[in-house]
């Protein structure tokens, strides 16, 4: 896993502005802390930072490929590609010859050999770019689940792209960047519209997208998208078909040679994948296997249950883990407290990795700091993420008022309100401006349109498979890009087994009646691999990742809130009402809520930062 950046420009002598490139590359030493390289023409430049995961000696980037002595193409190339050593067997059937071990020189020779449609050959989570020489064209590339990040901003001239926003905005073509009403309004609306970069002028590549840059301009593409099918399948032979792909991605997925490691949480989805991680390891005599999960102080102790969690996590981890004892699979809780998640260094080290304030509060706080944790025994990770998604594993999902609220669900589902709070003490006039409302439903509009449909489904089935379509394009998104960052920013790879898109593609089509068919969340994955769990595990009802309910944090968060207004509330005056501020921080801390108002504490701090910190420039 790895940063990427570069720039094309066909005005400008780019072997001279190895500075500026130099300067790019450098903002993502944490996503690659094993290595830098860059490679310059005329035209076309590419930098890379490398995470050493796969043939540690063999995978220098900029990877170049050279024909009668003349560069014929060069790689800038971020992820891991789980079908490389059969790719790398078809290649070389078509008389490819390879000098490395590594999946890069695969993705370099699968160039050569089907150009820009290289993508629909790739089994992983990827975004790379590869300078043609001979056509003096850039084409970027992105996984078809949009795991791995890759942002362009076009120029008069050419283009510039990097993994995050910050690779871009080190170029001196970027470094007075905006936002305006409509980037406020994508960042404060919670939506993840593809392809939006924020700030003005940015885009992200689609997922399942190609942007290819030459002499005529940007154009772009898509080698992927989910599609409507018939379902083929019974009941039966649907749960082995789920069961046979999940062995056969986690298997793919455990390759590396490096420590490798799970994200344990105790619930169904990261527990299938720590236990056939473990079967399989073991099944190749490759020992055991480390697990790590998060937990707070007190935090099982002191539990109280809210509308979206019944129960803590780590009861649950334990279990799992004693279940699984025959495997040797060895874990370890990272307990977190109140002064860890309100460090400013963390806390600025979370908005540095994000580039953009989120709303995701301690939640992003304490994710980083369990990456972080990982990273000193661990380099690659297993998640459960996405799992939820895929299967409908949200409570949203089987809550008729949400699922027919006209909006997208996770917006109108209760004790969600976290993720908009910070709406609710906007200024009068920039709330009216932005209107976010009319700004969903566009947004959701949108997103309705693109719905691939089969003929005559209609009814529950046709509404569950809009329901599914917009969190498989959007509310994935903004947990993976959750995700990358927080764990990039520690120079940690996280897998996410249940994007491959054969999975994904597969449930996607299934009926929705089978994937209730028990008439719980997620029947269809929990009687895929309930053998393999203990019967705690298997029963428990949806749980999402924990925030700190220690009243601590939230003491922490009005006095940082209470010197900011203070001092006259620093940039973020231009946004926030500090009067209503004020009026928060006179409810009594037990009234002020769980999530509501501590949210929008934590995000008027966070967007104040971000003001301070970026050279950014808002224009409503």
């Amino acid at each position: 896993m790895c940063g990427i950046c570069g720039w094309v420009d066909f005005r400008l002598d780019l072997d001279e502005e190895v500075d500026a490139l130099r300067a790019m590359t450098g903002t993502m030493a944490c996503r690659g802390p094993d290595d830098e390289g860059m490679w310059t023409s005329s035209h076309g430049a590419l930098g890379h930072r490398r995470l050493a995961i796969i043939d540690i000696e063999g995978g220098l980037q900029p990877m170049v490929a050279e024909h009668e002595r003349r560069v014929a193409a060069v790689l800038s190339y971020s992820g891991e590609v789980y079908n490389f050593q059969e790719l790398r067997e078809e290649l070389a059937a078509h008389g490819h010859r390879f000098h490395t071990r590594s999946d890069t020189e695969v993705v370099l020779r699968a160039y050569e050999e089907w150009g820009a449609d290289l993508g629909s050959h790739l089994n992983g989570m990827y975004a790379f770019a590869i300078w043609d020489a001979e056509a003096e064209r850039m084409v970027l590339v992105r996984d078809r689940l949009g795991i791995k990040p890759l942002y362009y901003f076009p120029t008069p001239d050419g283009v510039l792209f990097g993994s995050e926003p910050k690779a871009i905005l080190a170029n001196p073509l970027a470094r007075a960047p905006v936002v305006d009403a409509e980037g406020l309004r994508e960042l404060l609306g919670f939506v993840k519209t593809p392809e939006h970069g924020i700030y003005q002028g940015m885009h992200e590549v689609r997922p399942g997208g190609v942007v290819q840059i030459d002499r005529n301009g940007v154009s772009t593409d898509r080698y992927w998208k989910l599609e409507a099918e018939e379902h083929p399948d019974d009941l039966p032979q649907t749960i082995r078909t789920v069961r046979g792909l999940l062995e056969d991605i986690v298997e793919r997925q455990l390759i590396s040679d490096v420590p490798l490691c799970t994200l344990l949480s105790g619930g169904l989805d990261s527990s299938a994948v720590t236990a056939l991680a473990a079967r399989a390891l073991r099944g190749h005599g490759q020992g055991g296997l480390r697990s790590f999960s998060v937990d707070f102080v007190g935090y099982a102790e002191n539990f109280s249950p809210d509308e979206m969690r019944d129960t803590p996590d780590t009861p649950y981890v334990h279990d799992l883990v004693r279940h699984l004892e025959g495997l040797g699979v060895a874990h370890k809780d990272i307990v977190l407290d109140s002064v860890d998640l309100m460090d400013p260094g963390v806390r600025a080290a979370v908005l540095r990795a994000r580039d953009v304030p989120f709303g995701m509060g301690d939640m992003d706080t304490s994710l980083y700091l369990l990456f972080a944790a990982i990273r000193t025994q661990s380099t690659v990770a297993l998640s459960g993420e996405s799992a939820d998604e895929v299967f409908g594993g949200y409570r949203w999902f089987h809550d008729p008022e949400p699922v027919h609220a006209g909006t997208f669900p996770w917006l109108a589902a209760p004790g969600n309100t976290r993720y908009t709070a910070l709406t609710d003490i906007l200024r009068d006039e920039v709330a009216a401006e932005l209107d976010l409302p009319a700004y969903r439903a566009r947004r959701y509009r949108q997103a309705l349109d693109e719905v691939p449909r089969l003929p005559g489904e209609n009814g529950l089935e046709a509404r569950m498979r809009e329901i599914c379509y917009l969190h498989l394009t959007r509310f994935v998104q903004i947990l993976l890009d959750r995700k990358d960052r927080m764990s990039m920013a520690s120079g940690l790879e996280v897998r996410v087994p249940f994007c491959d898109h054969r999975l994904v593609q597969y449930v996607f089509n299934t009926p929705w009646s089978m994937k209730t068919f028990d008439g719980h969340e997620k029947s269809l994955l929990r009687a895929a691999v309930r053998d393999v769990l203990p019967r705690s595990v298997a029963e428990r009802r949806k749980s999402p990742y924990p925030s700190t309910q220690d009243p601590g944090y939230e003491k922490a968060l009005r006095a940082e809130a209470a010197k900011l207004l203070e001092r006259g509330g620093g940039p973020v005056a231009q946004l926030v009402d500090l009067g209503k501020v004020r009026r928060l921080l006179d409810l009594p801390q037990e009234s002020a809520g769980h999530t509501d108002h501590r949210s929008a504490l934590e995000g008027f701090l966070q967007f104040d930062s971000w003001l301070e910190t970026y050279p950014v420039r808002l224009s409503l």
